[in-house]
């Protein structure tokens, strides 16, 4: 699953982290085959570089310490923990708009995705440096039917869900254990048509069903073969129907959307718990010192995490600067004209990082809008825009131009197909073709006594889209079409989305090293609110080529579907496709101390706690040593 996102800076600083630290594509890997990829095999070993310079230790996740209780399995990864990570500290991000609700299941928001992989954890999760195996998190061992198509999974015992009050009858739940039915749970809310869950149910419609055996052990059961069966199981994770479904009779999907007051909270049974939410300033989690994971020597060092709202790039610039967040990103404008100051220079506190970005950049073209129905149009309209001088002057030539549905450096990606060309006069008569011309001289086609004026809308936190869209604007006017632009708060922009309600939108995807394009680009989703696919495209050879995807395991021919796959979508240009950036992170490295050696030993910390783009299982905490000069500045 993509992440809808207009790549939040702290959210996409922390996601890179994870994936740089523990292999390319790890967030998003599906199968047993790898596509990792030069340029992001290249940013791993430029940030461990890095690592190595600031730490004799090398790559370590501080942890709670404590060991495997004896005859029970060891938690996957926990030799890269530090035992020894000293306990306590705070961890200050920032995150650019607050968020409707805080319930992941009805929410497509990648900044909750976040918050509940702080907060909840998975069956599984990919080795950190062999991302082609899975290792345990909550289960302590699976195996697989010889027709591939049932999971049985064997629970680990004594995993607690965190304490909460109920808010509405005010009895106090403790101590309650995760058992299989938790996991049941998750799959039938999901699966349910009520619940507003679009985007998660499309990767699970092939999931069959869960059958509880007993507490500890269940089988998920797959109707056929799927590429992504094994990633979403082991990435199941559990939902506390004692929580969710705290009334007689049957679980109601309306209730479950609407319930305002249990949306403002999450129970999980990961390492960190909802301690406040103060909409519009910040939200603050807790370490539940009940996780499991302190018996397996993974329990998170750091005490607390907090994110403060900052929504100007300018304003949290000045936070790293003061030292009042810890971590960031960058614009590529603040990245080649605001980092030449003390803080960023030997010695100094701010450490700058770039990484290629998982990502992509687009206008989405509402196909239901007459305007964008015929593809000439679309492709026309592509002619206009002027790439090369958006990276120049938007990037800094901090980005490369993409010209399809997958990110640059992945198999998937066809790189012979290239962007269009950005040629005015080329678009003018394609245009003129399609019956728009300008008949009666006030500079703007018409057809059918109709203008050729449209609205694109994006987030008004984005500085980057307050300077790429006039530019649009001005080369969509020499063709004579009129671009207008409009500004809006994340959520008012979301709500406007899921119910297309908008001519197009400027948006971006995180996306996987592969991928199933059935989420974004399958009819099935067409008639289904808050979809992915957002801009209703329909077409019976995507279809095709979708299910072919989906069922095929043999690598090089999934690798030719997908570039077909590349290219239609590409002719067909339901989204004007823009760019991949680089993200361009800044940590606050704290004071430097000498280490055993003479080599640098990091006296701060660097965090994060992500969830994968498919938002089903935490990726992993990472945590560098707290330092004792860190707990006091904070």
């Amino acid at each position: 699953m993509q992440n809808r996102s207009f790549l939040t800076p702290v959210l996409l600083f922390l996601c890179l982290i994870v994936l740089a630290i523990i292999g390319a594509g790890v967030v998003t890997a599906i199968d047993r085959q790898r596509f990792q990829t030069e340029a992001l095999t290249k940013a791993v070993a430029e940030l461990s570089e890095r690592i190595d310079q600031i730490s004799s230790r090398g790559i370590a996740v501080a942890s709670g310490g404590g060991s495997a209780v004896s005859g029970e399995p060891p938690a996957g990864n926990v030799e890269f923990y530090d035992k020894n990570a000293e306990q306590g500290g705070r961890f200050i991000g920032a995150i650019t708009s607050d968020t409707g609700n805080m319930n992941m299941i009805i929410n497509n928001d990648a900044t909750v995705s976040d918050f509940w992989g702080l907060t909840c954890d998975t069956l599984a999760e990919r080795h950190y440096k062999d991302i082609d195996r899975f290792v345990p998190r909550m289960a302590e061992s699976w195996t697989l039917s010889e027709d591939k198509l049932t999971y049985r999974i064997k629970l680990r015992k004594g995993i607690l869900w965190h304490d909460f009050t109920d808010p509405e009858t005010g009895k106090k739940w403790e101590n309650v254990e995760v058992t299989a039915e938790d996991f049941k749970f998750y799959v039938d809310v999901i699966k349910d048509e009520k619940v507003n869950a679009a985007p998660m149910r499309s990767y699970l419609a092939d999931l069959k069903q869960v059958n509880v055996i007993n507490d500890y052990e269940f089988e998920v059961v797959w109707e056929r073969p799927y590429i992504l069966s094994e990633e979403i199981t082991l990435s199941l994770m559990p939902l506390p129907r004692h929580f969710y479904h705290a009334y007689e009779g049957p679980f109601d999907g309306a209730k479950f959307n609407d319930d305002h007051v249990r949306n403002r909270m999450i129970v999980g049974c990961g390492p960190y718990q909802l301690d406040s939410w103060e909409k519009g300033k910040r939200v603050v989690f807790k370490r539940f010192e009940k996780f499991y994971g302190k018996r397996l020597g993974i329990m998170p060092a750091l005490k607390t995490v907090v994110y403060e709202l900052i929504q100007h790039p300018n304003t949290r610039l000045q936070a790293l600067r003061s030292q009042t967040l810890d971590a960031d990103s960058l614009t590529t404008e603040q990245w080649v004209n605001n980092t030449g100051t003390a803080e960023f220079q030997e010695g100094g506190f701010l450490r700058k990082m770039r990484l290629p970005s998982m990502s992509y950049s687009y206008i989405g073209l509402n196909l239901t809008n007459p305007l964008f129905q015929d593809r000439n149009v679309r492709v026309a309209l592509s002619h206009l825009v002027d790439r090369k001088r958006i990276i120049r002057d938007v990037y800094y030539d901090l980005v490369r131009p993409v010209s399809g549905p997958f990110f640059v450096d992945s198999r998937a990606n066809d790189p012979s197909v290239e962007p269009y060309e950005f040629d005015v006069e080329k678009a003018k008569k394609m245009l003129a073709d399609a019956g728009w011309k300008d008949t009666d001289g006030d500079g703007v086609l018409d057809k059918d006594g109709k203008p050729f004026v449209f609205t694109v809308i994006y987030a008004n936190s984005s500085t980057t889209d307050q300077k790429l869209l006039p530019i649009l604007k001005e080369d969509f006017a020499r063709a004579g079409v009129k671009l207008e632009i409009l500004s809006l708060e994340w959520s008012v922009m979301l709500e406007r989305i899921d119910k297309r309600q908008f001519d197009a939108v400027r948006l971006a995807w995180r996306m996987s090293v592969s991928n199933d394009p059935y989420q974004l680009w399958h009819s099935d989703n067409l008639k289904i609110e808050a979809s992915s696919n957002f801009v209703s495209f329909a077409n019976p050879e995507a279809d095709r080529l979708i299910m072919e995807i989906r069922t095929c395991f043999d690598l090089d021919k999934r690798t030719e579907l997908y570039h077909q796959f590349h290219r239609l979508i590409h002719e067909e240009e339901p989204y004007l496709f823009l760019v991949s950036p680089y993200d361009l992170f800044v940590i606050n490295m704290g004071a430097e101390v000498e280490a055993d050696g003479g080599a640098r030993s990091l006296n701060g910390c660097v965090f994060s706690g992500l969830r994968c783009a498919r938002r089903r299982r935490t990726v992993c905490l990472f945590f560098f040593k707290v330092g004792k000069d860190l707990k006091k500045r904070l």
